[in-house]
């Protein structure tokens, strides 16, 4: 692996001056198995959105995660469902089924590679939490990625501002909100409202999801 021990956070001010000058759309991904999509997910894609300046966010559910290959996620129809219902009412939200459509592991290599490919007038901004920042090091050829999207870290309690790749880093209001809780509490019975988007509680509940998290 190449050695980057001395790249430096991107300046926020600079990459919006970058963008001033440069004619191609600037698209943010924001991806993951969204086992089910919530409320975190969205305000950190809304704020990257706004304090970037992007002219859109695309979320990417994923097939298999490379990072969570012995973990079980519900049909992808139901996820995808769920992020349908998420963001219908944001035009500035998108769904990119690429990866779904791929199948096999989920790649970020792969699915950058394909969507520059089809869009050769978009620069994208892929957008993670600082707690995936900090596994960067262990992504699949990330060197060979590295060349071809920009890193947008969120900033999270209890994790470095830090990275040994270049990253943009936004402040984001934190909620401690996981898809982990959030089928444990369905398995238990317990509420979920406000923790995900009102219509993607009533889809839940409609199809029973996650009542038996075996």
């Amino acid at each position: 692996m190449a050695n980057h021990a001395s790249a430096k956070a991107i300046p926020l001010h600079q990459v919006q001056t970058q963008r001033l000058k440069n004619k191609k759309k600037q698209i943010g991904l924001i991806g993951g198995t969204f086992n089910p999509i919530h409320q975190a997910h969205l305000i950190m894609a809304e704020q990257v959105l706004s304090r970037l300046g992007l002219d859109g966010i695309w979320f990417l559910p994923d097939n298999i995660p490379p990072h969570k290959q012995k973990k079980s996620a519900i049909d992808a129809s139901y996820r995808v469902e769920m992020l349908k219902l998420a963001i219908e009412d944001n035009d500035d939200f998108d769904l990119n089924l690429s990866e779904i459509y791929r199948g096999g592991v989920s790649y970020t290599l792969n699915t950058i590679q394909s969507l520059k490919e089809q869009h050769q007038d978009v620069d994208f901004y892929f957008i993670l939490g600082g707690d995936m920042i900090q596994d960067l090091p262990n992504w699949y050829k990330i060197d060979e990625l590295l060349p071809l999207v920009t890193f947008v870290g969120v900033k999270r309690p209890g994790y470095e501002v830090t990275s040994p790749y270049p990253v943009i880093w936004v402040d984001s209001p934190l909620l401690e909100i996981s898809s982990t809780q959030i089928r444990k509490r369905c398995q238990n019975h317990e509420s979920i409202r406000y923790l995900v988007p009102k219509k993607v509680m009533d889809y839940i509940n409609e199809k029973g999801l996650y009542q038996d998290e075996s």
